[in-house]
Parts: C-alpha cells; structure tokens; sequence
C-alpha cells in the first residue's frame, strides 16, 4: 500500500468520527449517546457483594456435604467385602468406591480453595466501587449540577 493512499485512508476514517462517545450502546441524536441523563437507567452504578457471598456461603456448605457424603459412603460399603467374597463384582464395586471417595475429595478441596476466594471478591469490588464512585463525584462538569 502506497503512502499516500495511506494517508487517504486515515483521512476519511477521520471524517467518519466525532468527538462524541457512545457508552453501553445507549443512542440518541445523531446515533450518539444522550448528554446529562438521556438515558432511561437511574443514573447510580451499585455493586452488590450478595452474589459473591453466598457463592462462598454455597461453596462451604458443598464442602461440608462432600465430607459427610465420603463418611456414609464408606460406611455404606463396610463389611461387604466378607458377603461378597468370591465374586467378581467385589472387585468393581470397590473401585467404583474408590474413585467415588477421590472424587468427593477433590470437590471438597476444590470448593476449600474457592471458598475464601469467593470472600475476597466481594470485598475486593466493593472497595473499587467506592473508590471510583469517589474518584467520579470529583469530575466537575461545567454547566452541569449534580444529581440531573
């Protein structure tokens, strides 16, 4: 590609924009975003840690079922090796256990890990919530007043 056609280029994807911004695809005149509250939400952007707690909340109480689960599993299976003895299902039957008893483990590890992970990011957005929302209300806009 030439220079020059470069240039040409450039030159008309200039012309084609403004210096208007265009937020969440909210449109008004001339395709661009309303100015000073044409928008139809209520204006105020809240984070709510709710969902992360009780993320956290269902992540400790899958941990705490998956312990209970491999302790009745275990006791369920107590005591058929001496009824089964001889058969060849004793063989299957145990292992299906085993793999059952490995795979509560590795839930319960896994839902141990991502408990106080889950924690973390509700306080985490919660604080850069404020700290924007502090950062956005030292923005003066002339000609404009808070709360329109």
């Amino acid at each position: 590609m030439a220079w020059e056609e470069w240039e040409q280029l450039k030159a008309q994807a200039a012309e084609r924009h403004t210096t208007q911004m265009q937020l969440n695809s909210l449109q008004g005149e001339g395709g661009y975003a309303k100015p000073s509250g044409g928008g139809g939400g209520t204006g105020t952007l809240k984070h709510k840690g709710g969902p992360w707690t009780k993320a956290a909340g269902t992540a400790d109480d899958l941990q705490t079922s998956t312990i209970t689960a491999r302790g009745d599993l275990r006791s369920a299976h107590g005591g058929i090796g001496g009824g089964l003895a001889g058969l060849s299902s004793l063989g299957a039957l145990k292992t299906v256990q085993k793999s059952w008893i490995d795979r509560l483990g590795r839930v319960r590890g896994e839902c141990r890990d991502l408990e106080p992970k889950l924690r973390q990011v509700a306080v985490d957005l919660g604080e850069v919530d404020a700290e924007v929302g502090n950062k956005a209300k030292a923005v003066s806009v002339p000609g404009t007043r808070r709360g329109e």
